[in-house]
């Protein structure tokens, strides 16, 4: 398996200004290597009006979302944005798309998160027929849509859906339904095992499939050792508040990391949580320090055979410093 990275994705973290996003999404078009920006979305800023900005002022890169939550969308309404963002950008978005938490549906969207698998089914069934153009007549357990057609189609049939994925069911959902899955905090052992089963599936069904893998990224030349405890502290808080991920991290060899951030987080917060991630768990799921050592640890993660590494690049120190090492990073790889 070969550990060159032919291309890369960039997904600018929500500590980011939006201005700093428009700043390095400019930067990012100029760099060909670069396939995509990927926008985020949880409880700060709306990810369309973000995308949309970053459309207009580039020209070449893939504009997608990682992720959006379906508790925050019709899906309907995820067509409508999915469509007028194709129509403003000459068809360069990706819709990635996930279940979230059920912390972010039911705290803050209002919607009780029960049977994501399911719910997840019906979904991206509905919004490739409304994307594509085609009249939608849908009578599902979740949605029930009756003869109606998008009025602003995009001009080509098919709009990429990329599943935010972490077990069985929702990676095999990605592979029935979706076009690329999208795979988050997952140790390099396990990724492989995940990349060959899904190579497996996809196999048999004679099927274009893009297998991307989000890492948590902290670079710095200046300061490394900055970068290694902004890497860490990121990675500490999706452990203490993501319960799929912790869930899932506990029973692949971090059991002890989680218990230590969990009980840390229910006690104190997340101020000093950080400090319970060990080298191991960190060197296993992120890539972080000077731009020379970040590319050594994405070649190692790239040799597990994934086809877009996306960087979630999390400002280290100062935020013009960090986008100007992290422009330095993906135009180096």
């Amino acid at each position: 398996m070969t550990n060159d990275i032919h291309h890369i994705g960039y997904n600018p973290s929500s500590l980011f200004k939006a201005l700093d996003i428009l700043k390095i999404a400019r930067g990012l078009d100029t760099i060909d290597q670069v396939d995509s920006i990927w926008i985020p979305e949880s409880w700060g800023r709306e990810a369309f009006v973000m995308i949309g900005a970053v459309a207009v002022l580039t020209k070449r890169i893939k504009l997608g979302t990682s992720i959006v939550s379906m508790f925050s969308r019709t899906p309907a309404t995820l067509s409508m944005a999915a469509c007028t963002l194709d129509n403003i950008s000459s068809n360069r978005t990706i819709i990635g798309i996930g279940a979230s938490t059920p912390i972010l549906a039911e705290n803050w969207h209002g919607i009780k998160f029960e049977h994501p698998l399911k719910r997840m089914k019906e979904y991206i069934q509905c919004f490739n027929v409304i994307s594509s153009g085609e009249t939608i007549d849908f009578n599902g357990k979740f949605f029930k849509l009756k003869n109606i057609k998008i009025m602003h189609g995009s001009s080509r049939k098919k709009i990429p859906v990329f599943l935010g994925a972490v077990n069985p069911g929702m990676i095999r959902l990605a592979t029935d339904l979706a076009d690329g899955i999208i795979l988050y905090l997952r140790p390099l052992d396990e990724l492989k095992k995940t990349l060959k089963l899904i190579g497996s599936i996809t196999s048999r069904k004679s099927k274009s499939f893009e297998t991307c893998t989000v890492f948590i990224t902290a670079v710095s030349n200046e300061h490394p050792n900055l970068a290694r405890l902004r890497a860490a502290k990121t990675l500490a808080f999706y452990v203490a508040v993501g319960k799929y991920y912790s869930k899932f991290l506990a029973s692949h060899g971090f059991e002890s990391e989680v218990r230590e951030i969990t009980v840390e987080y229910q006690k104190h917060g997340a101020q000093n949580i950080s400090k319970f991630v060990t080298d191991a768990m960190l060197d296993s799921l992120t890539v972080y320090g000077t731009v020379d050592e970040c590319i050594k640890s994405l070649k190692r993660f790239t040799s597990s055979g994934i086809s877009l590494p996306i960087l979630q690049v999390n400002p280290v120190n100062d935020n013009e410093q960090s986008i100007k090492d992290s422009l330095l990073l993906v135009e180096n790889v």
